[in-house]
């Protein structure tokens, strides 16, 4: 199928969405649904969830995108932890525990196909595997399995502070070896 919606380089595609201009939230939403949905079913792993908390997604974006800084980072990075976040929060939700619950097991069956991208089809996992193991792990428990510092600390049985430092250190070392 081909595109109606023209190609954009991403400060264009910034400035229109920053002014709320329709054309660039088309182009956003055709060209990256697939892989924040990926994103968000790899942790909610409910497709009815899923795309509810996609479409919150979109409106997020759509309503944040004046707070957007290109300086901190790349649009598709910022959009992605947009994802990340709100599917974390659905999931931290007494409702979403309780449905989780409650489901039959033919339901599961085939929950762990996804489509679009992942972070396998991108790459990321071939390049968090060449990491050190301290970082490789903290990479996989925050981001793969969507585990908060907390969490991990406790997990580990290592201090908040200890957490957080490592796991900065291990995106450091990622965006460099991944955005060389």
């Amino acid at each position: 199928m081909i595109s109606k919606v023209p190609a954009f380089a991403e400060n264009e595609l910034v400035d229109l969405l920053k002014t709320g201009g329709k054309q660039g939230f088309d182009y956003l939403y055709e060209h990256y649904s697939g892989a924040l949905y990926s994103v968000i079913l790899s942790i909610v792993s409910d497709r009815e969830y899923a795309n509810d908390v996609l479409q919150e997604t979109f409106v997020k974006i759509w309503k944040q995108a004046s707070t957007y800084d290109a300086g901190k980072g790349r649009l598709y990075t910022w959009m992605i932890q947009i994802a990340r976040n709100s599917a974390l929060d659905l999931v931290r939700t007494k409702k979403y525990m309780m449905s989780k619950q409650n489901r039959e097991l033919s339901e599961a069956v085939y929950d762990q196909e996804v489509s679009g991208l992942n972070p396998d089809s991108i790459g990321l996992r071939s390049v968090v595997g060449k990491m050190k193991q301290e970082h490789k792990e903290l990479i996989e428990l925050s981001y793969f399995q969507g585990f908060t510092q907390e969490e991990i600390s406790d997990k580990l049985n290592l201090p908040l502070g200890t957490v957080k430092t490592r796991l900065r250190a291990a995106l450091i070392q990622l965006r460099k070896m991944y955005l060389p």
